[in-house]
């Protein structure tokens, strides 16, 4: 199980929002390269990035930033959210040397499209779902729907997905813990390999974690360890004890 420090992209900047809020943002620095450096440093396995603007404007507005940070760190996996509607931008940034992208808002609008990029590009498709509630909620955040997030999870059970990034609308950026059992329930709604994400603030959230790294790739985190109640290094490494 993996801890995936996040890099959360908004007008060029690294940020964190609240709640998805893009009003409620934090800054936490100008240089997204400089960055997910200091992640790899530190140990990070695999980057978690957004392109914040993206999944609101419905278009890319971060290739150039990702791009340089792809480069930057050609070996390792880097998975992208954010803006991603078409089959040609999941070429452009699998082209650019990123190994996962996340399809979220399309996935549910459209989930056909997720089954042709699945076909197109096996064991790069990421499914997003974002919820509030247990609902998901799709555009960044600014519609729930009245779709269920585990019955969302089934559909893609057998699509050929690599696996699931499940986010608990409530919980991201409050610091307040992760909400284990809709996570848990989501895997085992839909049987493939789940992301936590949303609410890992520290230790502790990660020990609440570890009895179910058997179903969990990994764990997203970004304002703990920006903010210093998470230590990247030492959750990593209690993970792999």
């Amino acid at each position: 199980m993996l801890i995936i420090p996040a890099i959360d992209l908004k007008d060029g900047k690294c940020v964190r929002l609240k709640q998805g809020r893009m009003e409620d943002d934090t800054v936490f620095g100008d240089d997204p390269v400089a960055m997910a450096t200091q992640w790899v440093e530190q140990g990070a396995r695999r980057l978690h990035l957004v392109d914040l603007n993206g999944a609101f404007d419905g278009v890319p507005v971060h290739k150039d930033v990702v791009t340089a940070i792809a480069k930057a760190h050609p070996n390792l996996p880097i998975q992208l959210g954010g803006g991603v509607r078409s089959l040609t931008t999941i070429e452009h940034y699998l082209t650019a040397g990123l190994n996962h992208i996340i399809i979220g808002t399309k996935a549910l609008e459209n989930p056909e499209f997720v089954d042709e990029a699945c076909k197109e590009f096996p064991n790069s498709i990421i499914v997003g779902i974002d919820a509030k509630d247990g609902f998901v909620a799709t555009h960044g955040w600014a519609n729930v729907t009245e779709t269920r997030a585990t019955d969302l999870a089934k559909r893609f059970a057998d699509a050929g997905v690599s696996s699931i990034v499940y986010t608990d609308i409530a919980k991201d950026g409050m610091m307040q813990g992760v909400n284990i059992n809709e996570t848990v329930n989501l895997v085992r709604a839909c049987g493939l390999p789940v992301i936590a994400s949303g609410g890992v603030t520290n230790m502790g959230d990660i020990e609440r974690l570890k009895p179910y790294r058997e179903y969990l790739l990994g764990a997203i985190t970004g304002r703990a360890i920006y903010e210093g109640t998470l230590d990247l290094a030492t959750a990593q490494a209690f993970l792999d004890g």
